[in-house]
């Protein structure tokens, strides 16, 4: 399907978004809202002030209330999504007098918004959530996890239904999987959203798996997903710590003008065009830290580029990349997780097909990244460290002892 390739235009208006931006960071006379509240709220209007360093849960905020303007209805269901203890989102404020509930998207003209705080049922409230999906189209049904490893409780319904309803039942829905996905050294439940079972169940155009690192093309993936004429799962592997990231924040001017969703994102400080030597492929937060490690080696010949939505895989825009990389020698697949999981045995054979249509015929793309394991990630924060020092080297090409290093954790 040709249109589900192309972009649709999601840019808004520098003029709306400072007028979301006021109803956002307002507080009502006569509600007390915490002190640290406050300042997240201060913060955010100083994002507004100097049009720059917006994060993650401020572009979500803008994609929600922009669509709401638009008239589209939302829905926003998952255990604590009102306050949301990974993503500060404060979706639903409280006050601290009375107790009362105040939920700024709700005054916003336009559609209708609901959040909902669900029970630990994953299997009974994805279930719903993709029903509702079905039945109302034009609303954006996103259904969370507080963290990515809970999918595995619906995972009947992900199988039987999200990936092959189309296909079985020419049902089309439009749900929005937000799967918190990072390895930060908080243990195997913490870390993983099973990415790589996603994946292996992208065939026929059924779902869109995407991966972000910036704020902006998240606002954009999501005003897409609602704007396209067509419904087709989205599953998100959301980030944890770049959620604060001093790297991971994008400018006003990323959600207006010309802007859309990126499939591919650049180096933050690419070699000069033409003399990448080393192209290392990466998908989600691994990105800042090789291209912190290869700044701070001084690399000029490597660069960093982000695969940020994984099926359906861009490549034609990856083609065109590689044959504007006439000296290129190596290309490598870095990622967090373990050979046997995350993103590597899915796109192996893609990154085989764009070289050969690039010119490269015969190249081979590399693996950098953990071993084969049974479980998502260690439990120790100290092997955990290492495993992700081992594999940045491994990535940036820095030591054959590296690479060595992460095979034998």
């Amino acid at each position: 399907m040709l249109g589900f390739r192309r972009n649709v235009e999601t840019a808004v208006s520098e003029e709306q978004l400072r007028h979301i931006g006021q109803a956002l960071t307002r507080v009502p006379e006569g509600l007390t809202v915490h002190k640290t509240l406050q300042r997240v709220l201060d913060a955010k209007a100083a994002m507004f002030e100097s049009r720059s360093g917006f994060d993650w849960a401020t572009a979500e905020a803008l994609a929600f209330a922009s669509l709401l303007a638009e008239g589209h209805n939302i829905r926003l269901s998952g255990q604590d999504s009102g306050r949301r203890d990974v993503q500060p989102r404060h979706a639903v404020r409280t006050d601290q007098l009375s107790g009362e509930k105040y939920i700024p998207l709700c005054d916003v003209d336009g559609g209708r918004f609901e959040v909902r705080d669900s029970p630990l049922s994953e299997f009974g409230v994805l279930g719903f959530e993709y029903g509702y999906s079905l039945a109302d189209p034009r609303t954006l049904v996103c259904w969370e996890a507080q963290f990515g490893d809970f999918v595995n409780g619906a995972q009947t319904i992900i199988d039987q239904f999200v990936v092959s309803g189309e296909a079985k039942w020419l049902r089309a829905s439009g749900l929005v999987m937000l799967l918190p996905h990072g390895f930060e050294g908080q243990g195997p439940e913490h870390s993983h959203a099973w990415l790589e079972r996603f994946l292996q169940h992208c065939a026929e155009d059924n779902i869109q798996v995407a991966n972000c690192t910036t704020p902006a093309n998240y606002f954009h993936v999501l005003r897409r997903q609602l704007l396209r004429e067509f419904r087709k799962p989205l599953v998100i592997m959301t980030p944890k710590s770049l959620l604060r990231h001093k790297l991971a924040v994008s400018d006003l001017a990323d959600f207006s003008g010309d802007s859309h969703f990126r499939r591919i994102v650049s180096d933050l400080s690419p070699p000069t065009q033409g003399d990448t030597r080393r192209l290392v492929l990466c998908s989600g937060k691994v990105a800042y830290e090789l291209m912190e490690a290869r700044d701070a080696a001084g690399d000029l010949g490597v660069e960093v580029v982000r695969i940020e939505q994984l099926y359906p895989f861009p490549s034609e825009p990856l083609v065109k990349r590689l044959g504007a990389m006439p000296k290129l020698e190596t290309l490598v697949w870095a990622q967090e997780e373990p050979r046997n999981k995350g993103a590597w045995l899915f796109v192996q054979p893609l990154l085989e097909q764009c070289l050969g249509e690039a010119g490269f015929a015969g190249m081979r793309p590399i693996y950098a990244g953990r071993a084969p394991s049974a479980s998502p990630a260690t439990g120790l924060a100290r092997r955990h460290a290492a495993e992700q020092a081992a594999l940045i080297a491994a990535a940036l090409g820095h030591s054959s002892q590296a690479g060595a290093a992460v095979a034998a954790q």
